[in-house]
């Protein structure tokens, strides 16, 4: 592993160990406000040049995949006191975690190929996430102490899982039986939302907006509020699939709003106090055309774009911690730039980070509540994307 001393202002405090934790109450962390500096260390890889963490609890482990030597072949991982383990497949060449689907007891919720071929020929969901269409059915799937389960679908072929809370409370979406006309070729099936409960054998359908086709869940916190999106069945990734952000709370659905496009309105993230954070293309983007903005939701002030960086022309909002800090990437044509935004403020991690910093942080993908970041970055003179781990630590007088 890699490690990289660098400063940064942000509010907070923090537990020194491998498992950091909030120390004080969230009213004393921001009126506190410290100057605070970054430890950033580079986790283990298996070799290939694109490895992904996706998510980090509250006791430092993160979750993501890692590809293989030669970057044919990825699987799903989890970093754990800077150890990596694999999660393997259920019987298919491809796995990983792309959301920050990991809780802070252990249960992981992602995606894996089976042996099985897809009769239907379908590009579904996963394959946007897995080095090449190989051909084989995909399932969510549920892992706990070793053990990864496939979680079933609503009676179609194919599943996505993407967040779990305390509770084992899993969601993504899973094909029905349904041979959509809203799907655009090679997709055949309608998809909607699903919450599993693997550990009573539960599943439940979560519906789309009325008028709508499709649904798909992305993430859930504690309380059991599920974010996501509803649209067509289009090719089951974004677009038009995402015509509609939406809430569900007891399972019954709410438009949250977006930002005017028509198309890509994603949450990405909810804290325990039901703050959402995600993308969405603004008004001036017509049609399918991806270049999202970063947005915010809260109960009290409802939808807001929280920009980009200076020069960029989109972002997207990745993650939200309990002290309503987000993170994500803001992007150009010249490429990707982690940003951290807290109290109505964008900023550039790589103008925080210090002139001593040699590389670029290109992705922040989640954070937890103690302010530990986890994402991507490029190492000074390479084109390979490695994982690191931001920790805050505080600066001695």
């Amino acid at each position: 592993m890699r490690h990289i001393s660098s400063a940064i202002l942000i509010a907070g405090l923090w537990a020194c160990g491998s498992e950091p934790r909030a120390t004080a109450p969230l009213n004393a962390l921001v009126q506190l406000s410290p100057t605070l500096h970054y430890d950033v260390v580079y986790l283990t890889t298996l070799g290939g040049t694109r490895t992904r963490p996706t998510g980090i609890n509250n006791r430092g482990w993160v979750a993501g995949f890692a590809n293989r030597p030669g970057n044919a072949t990825r699987v799903a991982a989890l970093w754990r006191a800077g150890s990596l383990d694999t999660l393997g497949t259920l019987g298919g060449p491809n796995s990983g975690v792309l959301w920050p689907g990991l809780n802070d007891v252990g249960m992981i919720a992602g995606i894996a190929e089976t042996a099985k071929l897809d009769t239907l020929h379908e590009e579904w969901s996963c394959t946007a996430f897995f080095p090449s269409v190989t051909g084989h059915i995909c399932r969510g799937f549920f892992w706990e102490n070793g053990v990864m389960t496939p979680l079933p679908t609503l009676g179609g072929d194919q599943g996505f899982a993407t967040g779990v809370n305390r509770r084992g409370q899993v969601v993504g979406w899973a094909e029905t039986p349904v041979h959509d006309p809203t799907c655009n070729a090679p997709q055949v099936l309608q998809f909607r939302a699903v919450l599993w409960e693997p550990k009573q054998g539960r599943k439940q359908a979560l519906p789309p907006l009325p008028g709508d086709s499709t649904s798909a869940a992305t993430a859930i916190n504690e309380r059991g509020q599920v974010v996501g999106i509803s649209g067509d069945c289009d090719i089951a990734v974004g677009q038009l699939s995402a015509r509609h952000s939406v809430l569900w709370v007891h399972g019954t659905v709410s438009n949250i709003g977006d930002l005017g496009g028509d198309a890509w309105h994603t949450p990405m993230d909810i804290n325990e106090q039901g703050d959402i954070v995600g993308f969405s293309n603004p008004a001036y983007v017509v049609g399918i055309d991806f270049l999202p903005l970063a947005f915010l939701w809260t109960r009290e002030a409802g939808i807001k774009s929280l920009g980009k960086l200076a020069g960029d022309t989109s972002s997207q909002a990745l993650g939200i911690n309990g002290r309503r800090q987000v993170v994500g990437v803001s992007s150009s044509l010249s490429g990707n730039r982690a940003f951290l935004w807290e109290n109505g403020v964008m900023r550039d991690l790589n103008d925080l980070v210090g002139s001593g910093f040699p590389d670029l942080l290109i992705v922040a993908q989640h954070i937890n509540d103690a302010g530990v970041i986890t994402g991507r970055a490029v190492p000074q003179g390479t084109s390979i994307q490695v994982p690191f781990v931001a920790t805050p630590i505080a600066d001695t007088p």
